[in-house]
């Protein structure tokens, strides 16, 4: 599992993806969460803004990150 650092209190799901490197443009991420393929928290999340916070898993291409 990859864990993640944020400096904020919360990040938007798309962003996220982003910030991490699994996608190279929110374009992508778009896609990919509408498209069923991101899941946060073991369920399947399509709101591409879904607020993500410390302590969330997100299972994204058979890779796990963890917000920390």
């Amino acid at each position: 599992m990859n864990e993640i650092k944020i400096n904020t209190d919360f990040i938007k799901l798309d962003s996220f993806l982003k910030w991490c490197g699994a996608v190279s443009a929110g374009s992508d991420a778009k896609i990919y969460i509408l498209s069923g393929n991101v899941r946060v928290n073991e369920e399947v999340e399509t709101r591409r803004g879904r607020k993500l916070f410390k302590g969330d898993v997100i299972t994204f291409d058979s890779n796990e990150y963890k917000i920390v």
